[in-house]
C-alpha cells in the first residue's frame, strides 16, 4: 500500500495519506493547504528470520508466565501447610 508521510509547510502538521493513481492533490487536513513536504518514511520488513525471532521471543515470555505462576503456586502450598504444621503444633497439649 502506498501510504506517504506529509508535513504542511503552512502549519506544520504531519500526517499521512494513502496516494493512489485516481487520488488528488494532497491538501492538509488540518488547515487545507496544498504546500506540502513528502517525508521520508520508515519501512516495514518482515522475513523468515524476523518472524522466528519474534516468535522465539514470544515463547521466552510465555515461559516466563509460566514459570513464576509455578514459583507463587509453589509458594502458596508452602505457606499453606506451614500455618497447618504451626496451628497442629500448637494444639498440641503439654
Amino acid at each position: 500500500m502506498p501510504i506517504y508521510e506529509f508535513a504542511c509547510r503552512q502549519c506544520g502538521h504531519n500526517f499521512e495519506r494513502l496516494v493512489l493513481r485516481t487520488s488528488s492533490a494532497a491538501e492538509c487536513p488540518a488547515c487545507g493547504h496544498g504546500e506540502l513536504e513528502q517525508l521520508v518514511s520508515l519501512c516495514a520488513v518482515s522475513s523468515e528470520s524476523s518472524k522466528e525471532a519474534n516468535l522465539s521471543a514470544a515463547h521466552l515470555k510465555a515461559a516466563a508466565v509460566r514459570q513464576d505462576k509455578h514459583l507463587a503456586s509453589h509458594q502458596h502450598l508452602h505457606e499453606h501447610f506451614e500455618d497447618r504444621t504451626t496451628i497442629s503444633s500448637a494444639a498440641k497439649p503439654e
